[in-house]
């Protein structure tokens, strides 16, 4: 009884220190997944050109095929530019026509100065004259001096008179001029006007890229342009679009938004390919969320760049971005 009594007690310290073995915690991993819209980097939308003047409809004489590749300064489209020449035609005779007035009005202006200078010198002269007959007056009767000073006072007013009629004249033959100059510039400023829209109606390529055709209203229905229609200016005709460089905008919940880091990694899968999968980093979100109305959930703009090509990738594809579960891991430890 002694030895067991003495036994127990050791044997339950033991089981007392003895370590309890207790099952693993699982790996707290977890990924964040987003939807988004696949952008290109570098796009350029190219519009129905907008030309000077009251031209309301063009006709499209050209276009692209959709999927081709360009380069700065190819041809994209054509419109029919034979308003604009027919324009620019009868604004060139009609400058032509007035720059001829012109010039025989400044002729026939310099003619008429020398004439009223000769006038003016005339009367100038008689003037002259009639005061040398005042000189007279001591030896000549009274009556012809009368007449002297009559003559001389006619000669004063007569001068006075002429002159203010030649700075008349000179006036109202230059404004006559200037009037011809001005509708002559008029023309000139038209026949620039119509030679820059000839110039506008040939559409080039802003940027070099691949071109993604443009859906606009003919009609009844919504489709491509097409060679013959009839189409207003600033409608859509294309997109270029450089398709080595693609990004996907993302809206990121107010929730997720601390999954992502600069340097974070991410998965994009395109919904009209399953079977892509495409590598991509984050590059940068909005500093401010936005919601919707009535709405309580936030959401950032975020944008991830895409690493890789592909020729399956292309601008307005929806896509989904899961962003890898090591970077998620990481920000949610630090």
């Amino acid at each position: 009884m002694v030895l067991v009594s003495c036994e127990r007690p050791a044997a339950s310290v033991q089981a007392a220190t003895t370590p309890v073995a207790t099952p693993a915690a699982p790996d707290s991993k977890h990924e964040v997944r987003v939807t988004g819209v696949v952008q290109a980097v570098h796009a350029s939308k190219v519009l129905v050109p907008a030309i000077s003047g009251q031209y309301n409809r063009m006709t499209l004489t050209r276009m692209i095929a959709g999927g081709s590749k360009v380069s700065v300064g190819d041809p994209i489209a054509a419109f029919d530019a034979t308003v604009q020449m027919d324009a620019a035609r009868d604004a060139q005779a009609k400058g032509d026509d007035l720059g001829h007035q012109a010039d025989q009005k400044r002729a026939q202006n310099r003619a008429d100065a020398e004439k009223r200078a000769t006038d003016l010198k005339q009367a100038e002269a008689d003037l002259a004259k009639a005061q040398i007959e005042l000189r007279k007056g001591p030896v000549i009767s009274d009556i012809k001096r009368l007449e002297n000073e009559e003559k001389a006072r006619i000669a004063t007013l007569h001068v006075e008179s002429v002159k203010k009629s030649n700075a008349l004249h000179d006036q109202a033959d230059a404004a006559a001029l200037r009037i011809l100059e001005l509708q002559r510039d008029r023309q000139r400023v038209a026949l620039e006007r119509a030679q820059t829209n000839v110039g506008k109606l040939d559409v080039k390529a802003p940027l070099a890229g691949m071109v993604a055709l443009e859906n606009l209203n003919r009609g009844n229905s919504m489709g491509h342009a097409q060679e013959g229609d009839q189409l207003y200016r600033g409608q859509p005709l294309v997109s270029i679009f450089d398709p080595s460089e693609m990004r996907v905008r993302c809206s990121v919940g107010e929730p997720d938004i601390e999954a992502i880091a600069p340097g974070s990694k991410a998965k994009v899968y395109l919904d009209a390919y399953p079977d892509l999968v495409l590598p991509a980093h984050f590059e940068f979100a909005s500093p401010v969320a936005s919601a919707g109305l009535n709405s309580p959930i936030k959401t950032f703009t975020a944008v991830f760049r895409i690493d890789k090509t592909d020729p399956h990738l292309l601008p307005d594809l929806s896509a989904a971005v899961v962003i890898e579960p090591k970077a998620a891991t990481e920000i949610s430890k630090k």
